[in-house]
């Protein structure tokens, strides 16, 4: 039988190094989860391209934003815009931007394991 599991995002278990980001991540039995705080100006192509060594963002995402807005352009150019309240699965092959003059604050359920990690550590961001 599983065991309940609660964790809170403010003691994570990792914290990420993603310039005009915070990844904070915490293990939720088998998964992963991570809340990412992205600052106004963020851009996936910029703040983590060089960490993944990929040309576009390659992790699946299912999660919701708390706060802010972001823009995703996949990369057959089709664009999606989301605002604070909206649930959200991205597949991979994306880039990613921040929207709007405040910070946004998304929470994810599926890429934790993954985001944001040098090219070879699993699959990357």
């Amino acid at each position: 039988m599983a065991e309940t599991v609660k964790k809170s995002f403010d003691s994570p278990e990792e914290v990420r190094n993603v310039p005009k980001a915070r990844v904070e991540v915490v293990s939720l039995g088998d998964v992963q989860a991570m809340r990412c705080t992205f600052e106004p100006g963020w851009t996936w192509a910029e703040c983590v391209k060089p960490i993944a060594g990929t040309e576009s963002c390659e992790v699946e995402h299912l999660g919701f934003l708390m706060s802010g807005e972001m823009t995703i352009r996949m990369d057959d150019g089709t664009e999606h815009h989301f605002k604070a309240g909206d649930a959200a699965f991205i597949p991979p092959g994306h880039n990613a931007w921040i929207t709007g003059g405040q910070e946004c604050v998304f929470i994810d359920f599926q890429g934790a394991s993954t985001y944001a990690k040098p090219k070879g550590s699993q699959a990357n961001a």
